[in-house]
């Protein structure tokens, strides 16, 4: 099957450091072309993806979120991408911008959408799906994200997944400190975690992206304070340092704020043999098995006797859920089994869409 993949314009697929879209598309790419399926990625051109590469622009682009860059880029993939049997796209422009670069009199139909929604199904969001529906197949990327689209009809649920031969469990001895992974934030809720370590003595490892003036604002205001004085500023970890500090943490303290639509974090935790300790938001519920792979606290004071009790896990089992749950290879599974349904309703029978 030939699949067109639309990246979007903001960070090479894969990151160099934090960017959990890029990170899945990445092993989506890569998981559809080891089942021997021609895997055009539209990304830019910086990418080192090991698939058939296509881009706009040779950078990264810094002006996140801006609609015109997302536009362009959008309109060129579409036009690049017309003789593919389905269209996977995950930006939010795309399914409007794109057709209209093929849509001229004469023209066959451009090949079918899905468009995976990774971002929250805020009103705005909602608006701009409801119309995207119209002509691309929307997937959630879990079933929490699904009852909070706000009435767009949601195709698929997909969880995601990652390369687990990338991650590299080690014996429960030598591991010792808590681990923070994530973006600096409220939301990602840094300040607890800093308040569990303290309460439970234990060493708090921070590695995070911190480069919005909002995100060191709330450094500075909530999390410098916690940590006293001269006390070293958290710095972004690259790929390969993230995977070493899941590896040898004791566990993952994930105590976010929101509904967070999925949460790329706690799988790569889990494929490490990390234990996850999260407050229950959002999708959380659907990647923490309570009491087997980790811990879904109702509070703070929760969160401290999970830490207490973090040694009656098996490190063993986390591995062994993200190897059945939320590998690579069951996520191109399940997209490639929606590329089909979506192909055949295109060209068939509408009914058949999901």
């Amino acid at each position: 099957m030939r699949i067109g993949i639309v990246a979007p314009p903001w960070l090479p697929v894969p990151p160099t450091s934090y960017g959990g879209i890029e990170a899945m598309i990445d092993g989506l790419a890569r998981g559809l072309s080891h089942m021997g399926h021609d895997v055009r990625l539209f990304t830019v051109a910086v990418s080192t993806c090991p698939v058939r590469r296509l881009a706009l622009f040779g950078e990264a682009q810094d002006d996140m979120g801006q609609a015109l860059t997302e536009a362009a880029h959008v309109a060129a993939a579409y036009e690049a991408l017309q003789d593919v049997d389905v269209i996977h796209d995950h930006t939010l422009l795309g399914p409007l911008v794109g057709p209209l670069t093929i849509d001229h009199a004469g023209a066959a139909p451009g090949p079918p959408v899905v468009l995976t929604h990774h971002n929250p199904f805020t009103p705005e969001a909602a608006r701009v799906l409801s119309v995207v529906a119209r002509r691309a197949t929307v997937v959630a990327v879990s079933h929490a994200h699904a009852r909070s689209a706000h009435g767009v009809p949601v195709g698929a649920v997909v969880h995601h997944g990652v390369d687990v031969k990338r991650y590299h469990p080690r014996p429960s001895a030598e591991h010792g400190y808590l681990l923070f992974l994530g973006r600096m934030s409220p939301d990602k809720g840094v300040h607890v975690a800093v308040r569990v370590a303290a309460r439970t003595g234990r060493q708090l490892v921070i590695a995070t992206k911190m480069r919005q003036p909002e995100e060191v604002a709330y450094y500075e205001r909530e999390v410098a304070p916690l940590l006293g004085p001269g006390a070293e500023r958290p710095e972004e970890a690259t790929l390969e340092e993230a995977t070493a500090l899941l590896a040898g943490a004791s566990a993952l303290l994930n105590p976010i704020a929101w509904p967070e639509p999925f949460g790329m974090v706690m799988i790569e935790a889990l494929a490490s043999g990390t234990p996850v300790i999260a407050f229950p938001h959002g999708a959380a519920p659907e990647i923490v098995d309570h009491g087997r792979t980790g811990f879904l606290c109702g509070g703070e004071d929760a969160m401290v006797e999970a830490v207490r009790r973090i040694d009656e896990l098996d490190r063993g089992d986390c591995r062994i859920a993200a190897e059945r749950r939320f590998s690579i290879e069951r996520m191109a599974r399940d997209y490639l089994g929606l590329y089909l349904r979506v192909q055949r309703a295109a060209h068939h029978d509408p009914a058949l869409l999901p």
